[in-house]
């Protein structure tokens, strides 16, 4: 059945806004990497600082993109902010690289990992066949409309937060607490400087990564200067209180030796912690629970296609929507480089690609508040950053310190990296010779 028309279009409220940028966060990340991290750090204090530290680079980006979303306020996100702030081909380039890997990734690995949770609780299952047929049904349910997309959205991560807190309770309540001590000790401190703390913050930053997915729907929220902000600090806090609680959780109550190395820490933990049976019970939550993350990104990846369309002759086409308003052609897009992912890497190789990659356009991002406030200083301003100049400053140290030790330590996925921008370029060049022409 057709959907009735309204003479007013449809925007997304604070609750839904919220839920966009939680379920985009909570999902593949905290679900995955303890395992990795646990191989250089055994020090339960180092591997919640880690969490923090994560959680506290998230809320400063937000500080920050909050001020530029309210005074730039149009979807788009980093492709909109780096048009305006330095220069159409910088813009291009984060929009080039949102199009093809910045949602693309991300819900390739969600996908990936939902289907080996499934796998580990029902060995028959496919993990990559159900993967591409999780793909190919959502992107259909939000072909379909965007307020059904909405709705699905608050229902799926509502049912998320609630399960993720009454495991944390449960586990809190119920484990056998493990050898390992949450209090710092001397040795302890060092650990915040050594290069495995380093690296691991480039998983937990890919965990907390999402904190902006609100700002890519800028034209389609309602009020965006006074409820983005809101929406972008809301979201960012529930999602780091849930992880350092569930990786106490996780530490408190599984031998780091189980652990380590694992993809599917979520169900190793729940087996340790629960039992077996359980165990398995919650591996299958979790799956379902992917499905949200998998969802929302789906749901705003579009978006960042449609703008450059509008802005681009050469990608006019991607810019065309459906009478419910829709970007098909953009989602279409997107639904095709997720499944060539998925089909042609491994979890880790798109991870770190991705990370990188994303990384380097949110440190340009946070950088261009500096450079925004001494250029436009008559710009209305609606919402600034809390704690301006340290909140962007702190953003800046620390992922600049990340970025620096994945280009020092992983040369090649760094590579292909930079050579996305490079295809991007030329991309941007040609489009710009045939306008001209």
């Amino acid at each position: 059945m057709p959907e009735p028309t309204t003479s007013q279009p449809y925007k997304i409220s604070f609750l839904t806004g919220a839920a966009i940028v939680i379920a985009n966060m909570v999902g593949t990340g905290v679900f995955t990497s303890l395992g990795f991290q646990v191989l250089g750090i055994q020090s339960g204090f180092a591997l919640l600082m880690l969490w923090i530290v994560g959680g506290l680079i998230a809320l400063c980006g937000a500080l920050c993109y909050g001020e530029l979303a309210a005074a730039m306020p149009r979807s788009g996100g980093e492709y909109h902010y780096l048009s305006q702030i330095y220069h159409p081909v910088l813009g291009f380039l984060s929009g080039w690289v949102s199009a093809t890997v910045g949602f693309a990734a991300p819900t390739a690995l969600a996908a990936m990992a939902l289907g080996k949770y499934a796998a580990s609780v029902w060995p028959a299952v496919s993990p990559q066949l159900l993967s591409i047929m999780v793909v190919l049904l959502l992107t259909a349910v939000h072909g379909a409309s965007s307020r059904a997309g909405s709705r699905l959205q608050v229902v799926v991560t509502a049912i998320k937060v609630g399960v993720l807190v009454v495991f944390i309770g449960a586990g809190w309540a119920v484990a056998s607490p493990q050898p390992i001590s949450f209090l710092p000790q001397a040795p302890d401190w060092q650990q915040l400087l050594s290069p495995s703390f380093a690296i691991s913050l480039i998983y937990v930053s890919y965990a907390y990564s999402g904190w902006n997915a609100a700002v890519y729907l800028t034209g389609e929220v309602a009020n965006p200067q006074r409820n983005l902000p809101r929406i972008l600090l809301a979201g960012t806090a529930v999602v780091l209180l849930l992880y350092v609680g569930l990786n106490f959780v996780f530490l408190n109550g599984t031998p780091i030796a189980k652990l380590a190395g694992q993809l599917e820490v979520g169900y190793v933990a729940a087996s340790e912690i629960f039992g077996a049976s359980i165990g398995r019970l919650m591996g299958a939550v979790i799956a379902v629970l992917l499905v949200s993350t998998v969802s929302s990104m789906i749901f705003a990846g579009p978006r960042i296609i449609q703008v450059m369309g509008e802005d681009l002759p050469a990608l006019r086409g991607l810019a065309v929507v459906s009478k419910n308003g829709i970007p098909v052609r953009a989602l279409l897009l997107q639904t095709a480089l997720t499944l060539i992912f998925i089909l042609t890497s491994t979890f880790e190789q798109v991870l770190l690609y991705a990370g990188f990659i994303l990384s380097l356009f949110t440190f340009l991002t946070v950088l261009g508040l500096f450079v925004l406030r001494l250029r436009r200083p008559d710009l209305p301003r609606p919402y600034r950053a809390w704690g301006y100049p340290f909140t962007p400053l702190i953003f800046l140290a620390l992922s600049g310190w990340t970025l620096l030790f994945i280009l020092r330590d992983k040369p090649l996925e760094s590579r292909y990296g930079l050579m996305t921008l490079a295809v991007g370029a030329l991309v941007y060049f040609v489009g710009l010779r045939q306008r001209k022409a």
